[in-house]
């Protein structure tokens, strides 16, 4: 390291990181993608670069790259470019939780549909029964989500406010 190369980041938060990471990859979530994004919400304000992504992971350059353009295809982090540095940095993008969940309203009617007329072509009243609730399930989410992101919105401002 030479004078004008900062001091290596301190990272906080690892092992919860790690353990949202865990809990995130067990309901399908890709893990690496998951780990850079739980280590990035503990990131400095002006993110990680992906080597120190890679340090702070403990793992390849490679993965850290696979996994950030996966993160930013999905529009979750971004990539932040500066003449006055060396090397990108990435970051969360803010509010893109709820913008992804809200987004999805139209692919949960669209599969509830899929998924009702797998049991409309089946003779057995189980599988009709399964899929008939399953569809009333994503039904369901794609009517709650706008409401629910509304609550969010109200209660967000107020722990703003406070």
């Amino acid at each position: 390291m030479n004078a004008q190369d900062p001091a290596p980041p301190v990272h906080h938060g690892v092992d919860a990181a790690e353990a949202a990471a865990a809990m995130i990859a067990a309901v399908g979530f890709p893990r690496m993608p998951g780990r850079v994004l739980m280590a990035l919400i503990a990131a400095p304000a002006d993110g990680y670069t992906a080597a120190e992504l890679a340090d702070r992971l403990g793992v390849s350059p490679a993965a850290v790259s696979g996994a950030v353009r996966y993160l930013q295809t999905i529009q979750v982090i971004r990539r932040v470019s500066r003449p006055d540095r060396r090397r990108d940095h990435y970051l969360i993008i803010p509010d893109t939780w709820y913008g992804l969940m809200t987004n999805n309203g139209p692919i949960y009617d669209r599969l509830a549909a899929h998924i009702e007329a797998i049991g409309t072509e089946h003779d057995d009243r189980a599988a009709q029964d399964r899929a008939s609730e399953m569809a009333e399930f994503f039904r369901f989410m794609a009517r709650r989500m706008p409401e629910l992101v509304d609550e969010w919105e109200t209660y967000r401002s107020g722990l703003r406010d406070s």
